[in-house]
C-alpha cells in the first residue's frame, strides 16, 4: 500500500460524513441555547472535540469489528489492508486525546457529557455491541447528546433536551434496521442483535413503534413556544420521510436506512430554521 492509499484509508475510518453531520448537530444544540454568538471559542471546541470523539470512535469500532467486517463490509480499509489493525488503533487513540484536550476547556456539564461519551465509545463494540436492543440504545444517546454537548457548552441546555430525545430515537429506529441488514455477519460474530434474538419482523416492528413515538413527539417544540411555525412546515416532510423509509426497510433494509439518514437531515434543518425565526425574528 502506498502512503496515499495508507492516508485515505484512515480518513475513511472516522466516516468524514458522520464527523461531519454530529459536529454540525453540536452546532446546532448551542445555536438553540441561543448564544453562539456570545461563546464563539467554546462552541468551536465543542464542535471540533465531537468530530474528532466520532472519528476517534468510528476508527476503534473498526478496529475491533474487522473480523465481522471481512464478511459484512470487506471493502472497508482494514479489510482490505489498506490500513493495519494496529495503525487503526494508534491512529483512534490520537485522535480521543486531541478530543480530551479541547473538551477539558469547556464548562463542567459539558467536560461531564464528553467523559461519558468517549467511555461509551470505547466500550461500545467490545461490551454492548452484542446486547440485545443494549448496544443501539447506546448510539442513540450518543448521537442525541451532541445537542447536549453543544448546549452545555455554551452554558444552556435548553430545548435541546427536546431535540435530544426526538435524535435518540430516530437513531435508535436506524441502528435497529442496520442491525437487520447485519445480520449475517453478526450471526457469524456470534453477536445477539435484537433482530437475532426476536428476529427480523419483531425488530423492524419494534423500530416502527419506536419511531411513531417519535413523530407523535415532533411537534412538542412547536408547541412549547421554543420553535418557530418555520419548524412545523421542515419537520412534517421530514417525519414523512423517516416513516417511509421505515416501511420499506421491511423489504430493503438497506435503502430503509440509508433513505432514513435523509429524514434525519431534513429534521436538523427544521431545528436551526425553527429556532432561528424565534431567535432572529425578522
Amino acid at each position: 500500500m502506498t502512503a496515499g492509499e495508507t492516508v485515505r484509508g484512515l480518513l475513511e475510518l472516522t466516516r468524514p460524513v458522520n464527523v461531519v453531520a454530529a459536529s454540525v448537530l453540536t452546532f446546532i444544540g448551542a445555536f438553540v441555547a441561543g448564544s453562539v454568538s456570545e461563546y464563539p471559542f467554546a462552541v468551536a471546541a465543542a464542535v471540533a472535540a465531537t468530530g474528532l470523539a466520532v472519528g476517534a470512535g468510528n476508527a476503534i469500532n473498526d478496529y475491533f469489528d474487522r473480523e465481522i467486517d471481512r464478511i459484512n463490509q470487506p471493502e472497508r480499509a482494514i479489510p482490505r489492508g489498506a490500513v493495519s489493525p494496529r495503525g487503526a488503533l494508534v491512529f483512534s487513540l490520537v485522535l480521543f486525546g486531541a478530543a480530551v484536550a479541547l473538551a477539558l476547556v469547556l464548562p463542567r456539564l459539558a467536560i461531564a457529557i464528553a467523559a461519558i461519551n468517549l467511555a461509551a465509545l470505547v466500550a461500545y463494540t467490545e461490551v454492548f455491541k452484542g446486547l440485545p436492543g443494549v448496544g443501539n440504545a447506546l448510539v442513540a444517546y450518543l448521537v442525541g447528546s451532541t445537542f447536549l454537548f453543544g448546549a452545555a457548552a455554551v452554558g444552556e441546555l435548553g430545548p435541546a433536551v427536546v431535540l435530544f430525545l426526538l435524535a435518540a430515537i430516530a437513531t435508535l429506529t436506524r441502528e435497529i434496521i442496520k442491525d437487520v441488514e447485519d445480520i449475517e455477519g453478526d450471526r457469524e460474530e456470534g453477536l445477539n442483535t435484537l433482530p437475532i434474538a426476536i428476529g427480523e419482523r419483531r425488530a423492524l416492528l419494534v423500530a416502527t413503534g419506536l419511531l411513531l413515538v417519535g413523530v407523535a413527539a415532533s411537534p412538542f417544540p412547536y408547541f412549547l413556544g421554543e420553535f418557530g411555525a418555520a419548524y412545523l412546515a421542515l419537520v412534517v416532510p421530514a417525519v414523512a420521510i423517516m416513516c417511509y423509509a421505515t416501511y420499506e426497510s421491511f423489504d430493503d433494509p438497506t435503502a430503509g436506512q440509508e433513505h432514513l439518514k435523509y429524514g434525519t437531515f431534513l429534521a436538523a434543518v427544521a431545528f436551526i430554521v425553527g429556532r432561528g425565526v424565534i431567535v432572529f425574528p425578522v
